[in-house]
């Protein structure tokens, strides 16, 4: 025996084994999903790999860890409290009515429980699409008590989603107002626009506009709105089938600007 463990972890949700010293310093680990065993000393290489032969399974690379990029250096020198990656969807949402539940017993529904059902349904479609090169930031806050309640990023483009709880509702779209239901029309389109052109501004990129609605009765929409893509909550996953816009280090740079809350004090 070489007296190395062989400790498992998870780290942003990928599943690393690192292997230790009998004092308990790490000498490598093993990325299951990148195939790599990285070691952090060539000359216990082969005791490394011993260790851990139960683990390996397929064909790996073993050197040292690669370098950190532009992008994760940005993200490893951000400040926990200025990054917004961990926000949950609905998360502005969540705080206020966490600090402010309203009263125990209503006539109807409280909207922010509405809305915050909206978002969560969006947000979650939305993350399931980390995995294949994109990244979803949720509740981006912006000057004057605005937000985005959605960024999406990756190789297709930027997207900034607002969601739209239209549960049963007929829902009409004659640019720029949208009707819901018996409600009196409102201009909703030019709150979806600005806040694109908002983010286009804080990323120096092109974002575009994306109204996502959630279980409508039905939808008319007689003529095309400009500029703005108007989806279900269920065809948002469709997003992710448009490429070709993006390379990943240029995802991985955007993503690492968006998710700083600084980037958008002055939009």
């Amino acid at each position: 025996m070489n007296g190395l463990r062989v400790i498992p972890t998870w780290r942003h949700g990928r599943e690393r084994l690192y292997v230790c010293l009998p004092d308990g310093r790490n000498i490598a680990w093993y990325d299951r999903e990148a195939a790599r065993v990285n070691l952090l000393g060539q000359d216990r290489e082969d005791d490394v790999l011993r260790a851990l032969g139960p683990f390996i399974t397929g064909p790996v690379t073993v050197g040292p860890p690669p370098v950190p990029t532009p992008a994760e250096l940005a993200r490893l020198a951000l400040h926990p409290d200025d990054d917004l990656a961990p926000n949950r969807p609905g998360e502005s949402l969540v705080v206020a009515l966490d600090r402010d539940p309203g009263p125990t017993h209503r006539l109807r529904p409280d909207p922010r429980r509405r809305a915050l059902a909206a978002e969560q349904a969006v947000g979650d479609a939305l993350d399931r699409l980390d995995g294949a090169g994109w990244h979803a930031l949720h509740s981006v806050p912006l000057p004057g008590g605005d937000r985005i309640h959605h960024l999406l990023i990756g190789p297709g483009g930027l997207y900034a989603v607002h969601t739209l709880h239209a549960r049963k509702q007929r829902v009409r779209i004659a640019d720029p107002m949208i009707t819901l239901g018996r409600r009196e029309p409102y201009p909703l389109l030019r709150r979806v626009r600005s806040d694109a052109d908002r983010a286009s501004y804080a990323l120096t990129a092109e974002v575009r506009p994306v109204l996502a609605l959630v279980d409508p009765a039905t939808l008319s929409i007689p003529t095309a709105p400009r500029e703005v893509h108007v989806l279900t909550a269920a065809q948002v996953e469709g997003l992710s089938q448009r490429g070709g816009v993006l390379k990943p280090a240029d995802v991985e740079a955007l993503h690492a600007m968006a998710r700083d809350r600084n980037t958008w004090a002055r939009v």
